[in-house]
């Protein structure tokens, strides 16, 4: 494992919900992440997050440590849930609230 999936799979285990996003939970870089975020912060979840624009090493790492290929990516409990659109639609059924509880 190289030490940019090493850093990446420490951020995941230290938070039970984890964003990897453009910008900062104040402030969005994208209308993916402002989703994602708004999302979170509806649910009233304490999460951790990452700008992969401060990283161009986290951000390819990101997409190559989930095989994913967007961004935002979220984790729950160290496991990778998906982008914005599945964080949408968990969302929607209730899914994503009932994941974060723990």
């Amino acid at each position: 494992m190289s030490d940019t999936q090493v850093k990446i799979k420490n951020m995941i285990d230290e938070n039970g919900v984890f964003l990897f996003m453009k910008g900062s939970p104040d402030a969005p870089q994208c209308g993916f992440s402002m989703r994602a975020v708004q999302m979170l912060q509806h649910l009233n979840v304490p999460f951790g997050s990452f700008n992969v624009l401060s990283d161009p090493e986290i951000r390819q790492g990101v997409k190559d440590f989930a095989q994913w290929p967007t961004i935002p990516q979220l984790y729950i409990k160290g496991q990778f849930v998906g982008g914005s659109d599945i964080m949408m639609e968990m969302f929607q059924s209730g899914e994503l609230e009932q994941a974060i509880q723990f």
